[in-house]
């Protein structure tokens, strides 16, 4: 498929949102097939927790192909270098089949990457203040990137990537009229984005968070999740499910204590995920909100008509 002919469609929003449903529907439409952008739906044995909805992908009976998600086991760690070397892989892998690839999902920071990549390498090195940090623990290390409050998408797991972070953050104080170059994407895209009204997000969010705790066996996945060796300090490391059920299950928080914390740093990250987007926004990326109010299938229409 010749992909300068098309512009490929990323479909973004907030947990909760209906973004799947719709991307699935909008590839089963086309002929396309999903490439998922969210950072823990990489991992293998963690479904529920992360809330892949596999039976999403099955449309009227048929199964709309899906990249991206359950490459690596339970236990390792995902991270926005590896992100963007296996975004185009499975882009071209589908561009090679002679079909659409459909983007989908809800982490900020990688789909950022993919619309606005920073030419990082005009900043000059800094030996002596490498120099410095190379003395410095991880946790040190990405509080000092974290307090320079810049926009850069840098990869934190590790102390060689904080490093240029912060080198990267430190030379763009000292110089504020410095400009980054983009780099010009290979691909065409075509942002759309689903922002239920707040009461309606946190309604879903609540009701999806009892069911899954309650009927769907989150409980049970996580357990499942720990008798295969998996530490309480990793589960905490994926955050949110992940951490208050390991909590709930050390007997540090009490089954009604975890439930509220969870569902208050879900609605929180909500919050920060459409933060994240007008931050994208501020920086360029035009993002057409498709209307609430509108049905799945008129949704569809715009969508069709932009790509």
């Amino acid at each position: 498929m010749d992909y300068n002919s098309k512009n490929i469609p990323i479909i973004l929003g907030p947990t909760a949102s209906g973004k799947t449903s719709l991307a699935v529907s909008l590839a089963g439409k086309i002929g396309g097939q999903i490439v998922s952008v969210d950072s823990r739906q990489v991992y293998r044995g963690m479904d529920i927790g992360t809330g892949k909805d596999l039976k999403e992908y099955n449309l009227n009976g048929e199964n709309i192909p899906y990249h991206l998600i359950d490459i690596l086991d339970a236990g390792e760690k995902y991270n926005l270098a590896r992100f963007q070397e296996d975004f185009p892989i499975a882009v071209e892998k589908i561009l090679n089949e002679n079909s659409l690839p459909v983007v989908c999902g809800g982490t900020g920071m990688y789909l950022s990457s993919i619309l606005s990549e920073k030419e990082y390498t005009s900043v000059p090195e800094n030996p002596e203040l490498r120099m410095k940090l190379e003395k410095i623990s991880l946790p040190q290390l990405r509080f000092l990137y974290l307090a320079y409050n810049q926009d850069l998408n840098i990869d934190q797991s590790t102390a060689k990537r904080l490093i240029r972070g912060i080198e990267i953050a430190d030379y763009i104080s000292k110089n504020p009229d410095f400009k980054f170059k983009i780099k010009e994407s290979k691909y065409r895209f075509k942002v759309f984005g689903l922002n239920p009204p707040i009461e309606v997000r946190r309604k879903k969010i609540s009701e999806r968070l009892k069911h899954r705790i309650e009927n769907e066996g989150l409980i049970a996945e996580i357990e499942k999740l720990l008798e295969k060796g998996i530490s309480h300090e990793t589960l905490q490391y994926y955050g949110l499910e992940y951490k208050y059920l390991s909590l709930y299950l050390q007997k540090l928080l009490s089954f009604e204590e975890m439930q509220t914390k969870l569902e208050t740093e879900i609605h929180r990250f909500a919050k920060r995920q459409m933060t994240f987007f007008r931050s994208m926004e501020k920086n360029g990326v035009s993002i057409n909100w498709l209307p609430f109010e509108l049905s799945t299938e008129e949704k569809l229409k715009i969508i069709r008509e932009e790509i």
